[in-house]
């Protein structure tokens, strides 16, 4: 069922934007974006179905800087929310607001300018390992692109290539363990310094060391940024400030990691059957 929401929604999405105006972006920095995100009864439903919500009525409050792990079955929503926030579709109901202001009166623009995605699928664009960093902020100095990926812990490996930082990649390029890919990815968006991380945690399995240098470098990325995470590792979950549980397009619960398992309910069940230890 979620793939088939997924096609649907992309199939639906391309025909949008065949027909969809020229996004202005002339009012760009107008606002800077604290990073406090909140939802009053926000709903969705893709056009062609308009009888099906996927998102039902989204209630939530996350403070500026806060860390919040969003878990849930598999087409609960949470992709979908995510497209929301990044404004690839609006709401058909409801409302979103990024620090109080509604998310329709703020340009499309100056809300992805202050958000960076990791995705849990990780493409590489064909080109450098320097321009798929760069990226996330496009004119960056090298100084800075290296920094960056220092700080996503993938320097030292991108320095064992023979061209370094100038290696290509993607479909006609070198190949990439997950675990590099997702560095990349990190250092793009430790480049971008957004102001909200919308983070898809990968359930492939890394190796430990990989795993460690990833989560590592993740920490780091999230420390001091309003984080949301579609989570799918208990640890994860446990180290976030607050859990929101999405199921069947509504949020049935919220809370801590302790007070969700003593519920009895969807967190537990999950925590219990899916999420990876």
């Amino acid at each position: 069922m979620s793939q088939l929401q997924k096609t649907q929604g992309a199939t639906e999405r391309i025909r949008e934007i065949l027909g969809h105006e020229v996004e202005d972006d002339r009012e760009m920095g107008k606002m800077a974006v604290v990073g406090a995100l909140r939802a009053e009864g926000m709903k969705f439903s893709y056009s062609s179905r308009e009888d099906v919500e996927v998102l039902g009525g989204v209630d939530f409050k996350i403070d500026a800087g806060q860390r919040v792990a969003i878990v849930g079955p598999s087409g609960a929503g949470k992709s979908t929310l995510f497209s929301l926030l990044l404004g690839y579709y609006d709401t058909t109901g409801g409302e979103l607001f990024f620090d109080g202001v509604k998310a329709a009166d703020l340009p499309v623009a100056t809300r992805r300018a202050a958000m960076a995605v990791v995705p849990q699928e990780v493409l590489l664009f064909g080109g450098t390992i320097f321009e798929n960093i760069e990226y996330g902020r496009p004119g960056a100095a090298r100084e800075e692109i290296e920094e960056a990926a220092r700080k996503a812990n993938a320097h030292d490996f991108i320095s064992e290539f023979p061209e370094a930082y100038e290696t290509k990649v993607g479909p006609r390029g070198v190949k990439m363990s997950g675990g590099q890919r997702q560095r990349i990815a990190i250092a793009r968006a430790v480049l971008a310094d957004p102001k909200i991380l919308l983070l898809d945690e990968a359930t492939s399995a890394l190796d430990s060391e990989s795993e460690r240098l990833v989560q590592e470098a993740l920490d780091g990325l999230m420390r001091g940024r309003t984080s949301l995470i579609i989570a799918h590792r208990l640890a994860t979950v446990k180290s976030a400030d607050r859990i929101l549980v999405l199921k069947g397009g509504v949020i049935c619960e919220s809370g801590s990691h302790e007070e969700l398992m003593g519920n009895d309910g969807t967190y537990r069940l999950l925590a219990e059957t899916q999420l990876l230890t």
